[in-house]
């Protein structure tokens, strides 16, 4: 069955009950009302409420409406319709409307400058665009070009900020009919397209299935047993498959999801306390962030209601055990798990931890459910227990292709298995453990850095002679950018001047710490990166040769 059976499924079971709440902690009133209280005041005032939902019922209709306007528009199954959103209500109605055409979805990182969504959108041959307030100025300025492909643009938000070039959203589908599309989905028909990126820094377009949404919901509810009277609390972005293939596990269950546009600790704890959260994903940063708050005394747990929060799971990051001993010392009856995952493989759960394994924290856990492992060397044997190997994973989530690029698709996929780009190894319990990635990723508080992307911008600045970036440790991040820079000889250059000259960069991406040393590279030109964070990570070079 397709997923979008399980929405129309709920809408059946469930029509009056709260599929999805969206809160907006930036529209608080200032005085002291519980925020479901808020709720009852008209604040279109504002232009737009702290806190709405909607039934599952809704759900289905909205998105009915919304794949109904797209066939007006010529929209037929196989093109593709790309979502440029904040998290908000409207996220994943907009999706499953989408999918409900036979149309791929094309979710886009809102982190993306104007170039990067215009190389995206033709990358993955988008033939319409939806997007929010915050985007405008970044579609304004590749309107012109853009326009030779897509046929439409949908501006979600108020009517009046409608740029003259976008329909809006919420005016469109208000006429459209609610019923059910009459659309044939097959679970090896193309469903969505994902962008990751290599060492490159240039985004790749992954091609998934159905199936790969399918298996994911049942992967996920199984992992974290989620019930009808689960409460999951999602703060990451949407246009991640984290995220989405995480409250997979809510609708394959039917139970109350909340969209959180925040991430402060007393948001995250006065969401979970209102909303009564059962389930909350946190990332690294943001549990550090909420225990240093505590320890601060700026937010007290006796301030909320949080006795029916059961489980809270971390992921997109390596999670250092001391951080979890902290939570647990503060949240003793919380159950704690992790998945391991990538875009490639539909996100999350791959490998799974399980909430009766918290002993072996520091470890990514064993293949989830539905999912194969193995962990190969070099020549694509599988390595002996304990030795440092890459993971290999199976199973339905695994992507189809890299769209329109067989040579990258050939590389990472050898028959049915997924090479991760992860080195691995296991113990002797079979539990898994990242030793460190065979690409030269940083991930920093969730995020991908590609070092090749920020070295290209340094190496425009007339005092560079070279520059590397690489990884080091950070308490709270997991890791941080830093760029090794090798001065121009008879030059002088401050650190001042070069995180001025990152200005132009998005914050994300800009190093945190800048160091001026001689940057290595070996007979061939490359840069070798392993003698580098040896000198700067700690450890030997045998280490950081097996880390690089």
């Amino acid at each position: 069955m397709p997923i979008t059976d399980f929405l129309e499924r709920n809408a059946k079971i469930y029509p009056n009950d709260t599929a999805l709440v969206e809160i907006n902690p930036e529209k608080q009133p200032n005085c002291q009302m519980t925020w479901r209280e808020f709720n009852l005041i008209d604040t279109a005032a504002e232009g737009e409420k702290y806190r709405r939902e909607i039934s599952w019922r809704e759900f289905d209709v909205k998105a009915n409406r919304f794949a109904n306007l797209l066939f007006t528009r010529g929209i037929k199954k196989g093109d593709k319709v790309a979502i440029l959103l904040m998290n908000c209500l409207e996220w994943l109605p907009i999706y499953f409307g989408i999918l409900k055409t036979g149309a791929l979805v094309v979710p886009m990182n809102y982190r993306y400058s104007s170039d990067e969504i215009k190389y995206c959108l033709d990358l993955a041959d988008v033939r319409m665009l939806v997007f929010g307030p915050e985007f405008i100025g970044r579609i304004d300025a590749i309107t012109d070009e853009i326009s030779e492909n897509i046929d439409d643009f949908f501006f979600v938000g108020n009517a009046a900020d409608t740029p003259a070039y976008a329909d809006n959203y919420a005016e469109m589908t208000y006429y459209c009919s609610s019923t059910v599309p009459p659309v044939e989905l097959r679970d090896e028909d193309d469903a969505a397209i994902y962008f990751s990126s290599g060492t490159t820094g240039f985004p790749k377009a992954i091609l998934h299935r159905h199936k790969a949404l399918v298996s994911s919901c049942y992967t996920e509810q199984k992992h974290h047993s989620q019930t009808k009277d689960d409460v999951f609390l999602c703060i990451p972005p949407l246009y991640h498959t984290g995220a989405k293939m995480h409250w997979f596990g809510s609708l394959l269950s039917g139970g109350k999801s909340v969209l959180l546009r925040g991430v402060k600790p007393e948001w995250v704890l006065q969401t979970a306390s209102d909303e009564k959260a059962t389930i909350v994903w946190l990332l690294v940063p943001w549990v550090q962030d909420i225990l240093d708050s505590i320890d601060r005394g700026d937010v007290k747990l006796e301030d909320y209601t949080l006795s029916q929060w059961r489980l809270m799971h971390v992921g997109a990051q390596p999670v250092p055990p001391s951080l979890i001993k902290r939570w647990k010392k503060q949240f003793p009856t919380h159950d704690y798990d992790t998945n391991y995952g990538l875009s490639e493989s539909i996100g999350p759960g791959c490998v799974h931890l399980g909430v009766e394994n918290v002993h072996k924290v520091g470890a990514i856990g064993k293949a989830g459910y539905l999912w194969e492992t193995k962990i190969l060397d070099e020549n694509g044997n599988e390595v002996a227990r304990g030795e440092v190997g890459e993971l290999a994973v199976k199973g339905d989530g695994v992507m189809k292709c890299y769209y329109k690029n067989p040579e990258a698709t050939d590389e990472i996929l050898k028959g049915d298995w997924l090479l991760t780009g992860d080195m691995a190894k296991e113990d002797e319990d079979g539990f898994i453990y990242l030793v460190d990635r065979k690409k030269d990723v940083i991930i920093s508080g969730g995020e991908n850095l590609y070092p090749v992307q920020i070295e290209d911008h340094l190496r425009a600045y007339e005092k560079v002679k070279d520059v590397a970036v690489i990884g080091l440790p950070d308490k709270r991040l997991g890791e941080i950018a830093a760029a090794i820079i090798e001065v121009k000889e008879g030059m002088e250059c401050s650190e001042d001047e070069i995180n001025e000259f990152c200005s132009t960069l998005p914050k994300y991406k800009r190093p945190r710490k800048v160091i001026f040393a001689t940057v290595p590279r070996n007979p061939t030109g490359k840069i070798e990166k392993p003698k580098l964070r040896a000198i700067y990570c700690g450890g030997s070079l045998v280490e950081a040769q097996i880390k690089g």
